[in-house]
């Protein structure tokens, strides 16, 4: 692994080009991998896999994405199986069922999980908290992670376009004397960029916070305030979804992407300069404590357990598509729409 410099800390990193492609199908020439669950992470990682040569299998539950996986390519008895049938072939078990899924279906993967299998997480929720969910490997089991700092689409999207997702890498258990190098063979293999080291308990701790904060609840509940301030003051749909979202996600931040935040503000007026050092310190002073009050509902198991007892309920589905529909039917999102229609690549 090599050492590299984030910020003045220095931190252990796996690239591409330390940890090849022809090396990874080597350390996983004999493994049968078996994604279990073609829902959010599953498709991009096991279609990746096959594309690299990878002896991959999916284990999924008959529905929607039964289906998705066969219009994928995944036939069934050859590569698409159940979850336990998959899970009884397999050497190395992508568990990739949503968390309250996995909590559901862990009995009938653990019977198959035999001694020198691989049980392999992107998410280190299920075994961070296993008073609450139960999962609890048995010792002679590899337990492992890789976690994609990214949706599935965009592990799939990142891989077809010849580039990578960055991603995190933990070993929770070695029993073989392998858990490393088959989690770091794994990780080139589903297309991370590059693999940075944490561990499980970090990686949920981060990933709920970003997820409830600047990744989607913080940004969604900043813009519609924005937006709100706007209309309210007299400014049209358009013109206040243009200043408070188009702007942000076709200008700005494919500027920050390429150079950093710096490099963002270095590139636009001396006016919008001088207003963005004035007013980030009063918006970081209003939102930090509620980023630690967030923190502290996640480490205090709280949060997880909410995610437990609502993604648990046997009308989830129902109750989260009518939310989502109130966000979709919203005059933000409504104007959205409208907005991106008007793209010139949408014409």
């Amino acid at each position: 692994m090599a050492k590299m410099n984030f910020g003045g800390v220095v931190e252990n990193v796996v690239t591409r080009d330390e940890f090849t492609i022809e090396k990874a199908r080597e350390v996983l020439k004999n493994e049968v991998v078996a994604v279990i669950g073609y829902g959010v992470q599953g498709p991009g990682q096991s279609l990746n896999l096959k594309d690299n040569g990878v002896n991959v299998i999916v284990g999924q539950r008959p529905g929607k994405t039964y289906d998705k996986a066969v219009a994928d390519g995944w036939v069934p008895g050859k590569t698409l199986f159940s979850i336990e049938e998959a899970c009884e072939k397999a050497t190395v078990i992508e568990y990739l069922l949503s968390d309250a899924a996995q909590i559901a279906q862990w009995p009938v993967v653990k019977r198959h999980l035999t001694a020198g299998k691989a049980l392999y997480f992107s998410h280190g929720f299920g075994i961070t908290f296993n008073d609450r969910t139960g999962i609890i490997p048995p010792k002679d089991v590899d337990v492992i992670m890789v976690a994609p700092k990214g949706s599935g689409t965009s592990v799939r999207r990142l891989f077809l376009q010849g580039r990578g997702i960055n991603s995190s890498f933990a070993v929770w258990q070695d029993a073989t004397g392998r858990a490393l190098e088959r989690t770091l063979a794994l990780g080139i293999a589903i297309g991370s960029g590059y693999l940075f080291e944490t561990d499980f308990k970090r990686e949920v701790y981060s990933d709920l916070t970003g997820e409830r904060g600047t990744l989607m609840g913080a940004i969604q509940g900043i813009l519609s305030a924005q937006y709100e301030v706007l209309r309210e003051h007299g400014h049209s749909p358009s013109e206040a979804f243009n200043e408070t979202v188009e702007e942000l996600t076709q200008s700005l931040m494919p500027l920050f992407a390429e150079k950093g935040m710096d490099w963002m503000y270095a590139n636009t007026s001396t006016t919008a300069q001088r207003g963005a050092l004035d007013w980030m310190g009063p918006f970081h002073d209003a939102t930090k404590p509620v980023f630690e009050k967030l923190y502290n509902e996640v480490a205090s198991g709280r949060e997880a357990q909410r995610s437990i007892d609502s993604n648990s309920k046997p009308d989830y589905r129902e109750g989260l598509e009518k939310e989502l529909k109130a966000l979709r039917d919203s005059e933000l999102w409504r104007t959205g729409a409208a907005v991106r229609e008007l793209r010139p690549e949408n014409k």
